[in-house]
């Protein structure tokens, strides 16, 4: 099995073999094309046209799955430490060039990239005319090296161990929200113990598993299982949920608080918020540092 070097696609000019590792790496058309910013029916054509000028199979692709022919994963073997080390001499040129350039990738849950949209990633962008920023938000955790990031901003404790780790200037704060027509008619819970009297929209994490609300007040804790006729397992769709009077919801503050700004939300329980989880960028360890990524964890440790 060839194992292949990741975070290499900081397009070197040489897109058919970029494209060939990338297929490689992902032994999925769609995610490839999706990492390169290219179509699927374009990276199929690089790939043909590769296979034709060669002369040689590189995958064998059914409707199902695309796998790597052993002409392929010799092929790829051999190209990929030279198309990594084209990409870090043109990552080394482009740092002598002073004004980072380029395109940042970063890996985010839904929640930290609200919170991080404004303060970070607008003022990177501002200061810096030459730069991209491509902001992938998912709730479950990846291995940033394997997908491809620059960088990934996740609550500190759940950053790798071998990871290094920038405490950012802010954290997560998750509260309860209800929409005044549903408290209109429904009395506010004055515990966490009263939501078991109320329609809640319930969150499910990526893995299957209900969310369970968690409170805090002095030495006390819960972890509430709340009833509710809805489940989601997107940030957006329970903040529309919300707003729309379905039931009370669970959600950061970053998520929620231009709704409730402008009245469309109000907080419930605030004297059982739970302790904020601090956010934290991190990035591999003992990896050449691009010019792009060092401008932007300066700019994230001056926020903290």
């Amino acid at each position: 099995m060839v194992m292949l070097e990741v975070g290499i696609m900081r397009r070197t000019g040489l897109i058919d073999l970029e494209a060939a590792i990338t297929v490689a790496k992902h032994r999925n058309f769609r995610a490839a094309a999706a990492e390169l910013g290219i179509s699927t029916t374009a990276i199929s054509s690089i790939i043909r046209g590769l296979e034709a000028r060669i002369g040689v199979r590189l995958f064998n692709r059914t409707t199902r799955s695309v796998a790597l022919t052993s002409a392929g994963e010799a092929f790829i073997g051999r190209i990929a430490p030279s198309v990594t080390s084209i990409a870090e001499a043109i990552e080394a040129a482009q740092d002598q060039a002073g004004q980072p350039s380029g395109t940042l990738r970063i890996n985010s849950s839904v929640t930290a990239g609200h919170q991080i949209l404004s303060p970070v990633i607008l003022e990177y962008l501002g200061r810096y005319p030459a730069m991209k920023v491509d902001l992938v938000t998912e709730s479950r955790l990846v291995d940033i090296v394997l997908h491809g990031f620059d960088a990934g901003i996740r609550f500190a404790g759940s950053v790798p161990a071998d990871m290094v780790a920038v405490p950012l200037g802010f954290s997560l704060d998750f509260s309860v929200v209800g929409a005044p027509g549903y408290l209109a008619h429904n009395p506010a819970p004055v515990t966490p113990d009263d939501l078991m009297d109320h329609r809640c929209i319930r969150a499910r994490w990526p893995g299957g598993e209900i969310y369970r609300w968690e409170f805090a007040r002095g030495d006390e804790s819960h972890a509430v299982d709340v009833p509710g006729a809805l489940t989601l397992d997107d940030q957006s769709l329970i903040l529309r949920a919300a707003v729309s009077r379905l039931g009370l919801a669970y959600l950061a503050d970053a998520v929620t608080r231009g709704a409730v700004a402008a009245g469309q939300l109000q907080y419930l329980l605030q004297d059982w918020r739970p302790k904020p989880s601090p956010l934290c960028l991190y990035y591999p360890r003992n990896r050449h540092m691009p010019a792009a990524l060092r401008a932007f964890v300066e700019l994230a440790r001056a926020t903290s």
